[in-house]
């Protein structure tokens, strides 16, 4: 019984974790975007600026990070084991 809800609560903060890295990874990267956009062109047309993000963010969507993000499952749940797996092994 303990280890359910210690699968169910781990599960339910590791997506708590994932989804607040994954938000604030993606609002970054589009600030940056923005940042960007907006140093290179003073003049600043509003349509150009979010096609350019719009363009950034797919981008950064097909790219490694948001991927690697999904470690925040991974590797506590591999540590847990290895560490559950030592303890009873003993």
């Amino acid at each position: 019984m303990g280890f359910i809800r210690l699968v169910v609560f781990g599960f339910i903060g590791l997506s708590v974790i994932y989804l607040s890295v994954s938000v604030y990874s993606r609002s970054v990267r589009k600030e940056r975007l923005e940042k960007q956009f907006d140093a290179d062109h003073p003049d600043g047309a509003p349509d150009a600026r979010e096609a350019f993000v719009a363009e950034g963010m797919q981008a950064y969507n097909n790219s490694i990070r948001p991927k690697l993000i999904g470690l925040v499952y991974i590797v506590p749940t591999v540590v847990i084991g290895i560490i559950v797996y030592t303890i009873n092994a003993n």
